[in-house]
């Protein structure tokens, strides 16, 4: 929705707000912000407020501006009631004022633009897994999970139902439009499905997610933790990325399998073909791999229309359109450049007439089938020679991305104890 000056200064009086949250996302997907007084907020959408980015977007010594994006206003509930706080999320721009290249939440705007022009509308929601830990008496993290749970249990098996019930709420409150929630497989693991929504709000919503969780759990005595794969022998937590391509009205994935449109064969075969290429940003971290292939999450690049563990699962349900999901994913990846290689890739399949192979479905023969990178290092090497990820990403986005990570690799190598180095990391 969009919000005048004059609005949001209504607003801000109305509502006693006395600090404003400029955010933005670094290249890895962590949420920065600077605070302004509401006094400055003028000057913040004529002028941008100005910040040193120096090791946040790129390599290179440069100070840049934020900009608020009017239409992200939203109060953050859990802050009192007198004094409120609330945050925008902003565009990023260079100080003479133009626009800043590397600004992915930008480009994921432009590939959604580029998207409708071709007729095609897109929505996207997300599935995020999370386990919640237990803290000590000086309120520090421990590895000991909040429960022993299992999946879909209740109280008083699930421990969680309390603080999951009041991260849904808050984020209710937000507008971030929470659908589901659940105990999942793994003791003290959890699940919060949202709503699709088009693909910016999607991933601005996933960004601020992992916020809300983190402060509502330490206000419950918890600790959550986003670690991809934070025991051996559990469950590890996944993000799964929903889809849910319209061109006209009508989805391009059908009601049914047998409905399942040629450019829904052809989206499909598109991620397929490029997901080994753009890994490395959807799995950042040593930790992510260590999930692959085992309780439930996928390793072989496939598709299926069944509950066959894929790495995309094409989704029905009565009274709906389809969706495909993503299954590969997980939290601490950026949701901007996910998104926008998901959508770049599923385009290009559309494009070039790219064919879905049978041979891929889930319900085939996996000894054939290629695999997922096995390791963080083989990840980047990967994105490094892809052409495609080189034509989504400006150079210096993806030479520092490859870079911190190498970085990650080489630490992880020299570490005394690695299964340390990943919780120090991660965890």
């Amino acid at each position: 929705m969009f919000f005048s000056e004059t609005d949001l200064s209504e607003f801000i009086e109305e509502n006693d707000v006395k600090f404003i949250r400029l955010t933005f996302c670094d290249s890895f997907g962590n949420m920065k912000n600077i605070a302004i007084m509401p006094r400055e907020l003028h000057r913040a959408i004529t002028n941008g407020i100005p910040f040193n980015a120096t090791g946040l977007l790129e390599e290179s010594r440069q100070n840049l501006l934020l900009k608020p994006d009017t239409s992200t206003l939203s109060i953050l509930p859990w802050r009192p009631q007198s004094g409120r706080v609330v945050r925008f999320f902003c565009t990023l721009h260079r100080m003479d004022g133009t626009p800043y290249e590397g600004d992915l939440r930008c480009n994921l705007r432009k590939t959604m633009k580029a998207i409708q022009q071709e007729g095609y509308q897109c929505e996207m929601g997300t599935r995020c897994e999370f386990y919640l830990f237990e803290t000590d008496l000086e309120g520090n993290p421990t590895r000991i999970p909040c429960d022993h749970g299992d999946y879909l249990d209740v109280a008083p098996l699930d421990q969680c139902e309390n603080t999951r019930r009041e991260i849904c709420l808050s984020l209710e409150e937000m507008g971030l439009n929470p659908t589901t929630s659940c105990h999942k497989h793994g003791p003290g693991q959890n699940e919060i499905n949202f709503a699709c929504s088009n693909p910016l709000t999607a991933a601005d919503n996933m960004v601020h997610y992992k916020t809300v969780v983190k402060t509502i759990a330490a206000q419950n005595g918890f600790y959550a933790s986003f670690m991809p794969k934070p025991f051996k022998d559990c469950s590890g937590s996944a993000l799964k990325i929903t889809m849910a391509i319209k061109k006209g009205e009508k989805s391009i994935f059908g009601t049914s399998h047998e409905e399942l449109l040629p450019e829904g064969r052809a989206f499909i075969a598109g991620i397929l073909n490029r997901v080994r290429e753009f890994t490395m940003f959807s799995n950042p971290t040593i930790n992510s791999y260590e999930r692959f292939g085992l309780r439930s999450a996928p390793s072989h690049i496939n598709w299926s229309e069944e509950n066959r563990i894929p790495l995309i699962q094409l989704l029905y349900s009565p009274g709906t359109e389809g969706s495909i999901e993503f299954r590969s994913a997980d939290s601490y990846c950026n949701p901007y450049i996910t998104f926008q290689m998901l959508l770049s890739a599923g385009m290009e399949g559309i494009r070039n007439n790219e064919e879905l192979s049978e041979t891929m479905n889930a319900a085939s023969d996996a000894s054939g089938m290629s695999t997922l990178p096995s390791s963080l290092q083989e990840s980047i090497i990967l994105a490094q020679k892809s052409t495609f990820v080189h034509s989504i990403l400006p150079d210096a986005i993806v030479r520092d991305f490859a870079a911190a990570m190498q970085r990650e690799v080489d630490a992880y190598h020299q570490a005394k104890d690695p299964e340390a180095f990943c919780f120090e990391r991660y965890f």
